[in-house]
């Protein structure tokens, strides 16, 4: 069930990249959800997915809290 929750994550931060608060916001929400290994996941992922969006990049900063 919690594969299913961070596929779901990361669809929802990929249809929100066009807006750089959208996006933060529902990064907030991911980390109150996902599992600890998850949020490991999702770091990873985040950084490739903002090397081509480096207006994005500053909403990582929310990961490190």
């Amino acid at each position: 069930m919690s594969r299913v929750i961070y596929s779901y994550t990361k669809s929802v931060l990929e249809r929100v990249s066009f807006d750089s608060k959208l996006f933060c916001k529902e990064l907030e929400k991911a980390l109150h959800v996902l599992l600890p290994f998850e949020i490991e996941q999702l770091t990873i992922w985040l950084l490739k997915y903002t090397e081509e969006r480096p207006e994005l990049r500053h909403c990582l900063v929310c990961i490190n809290r």
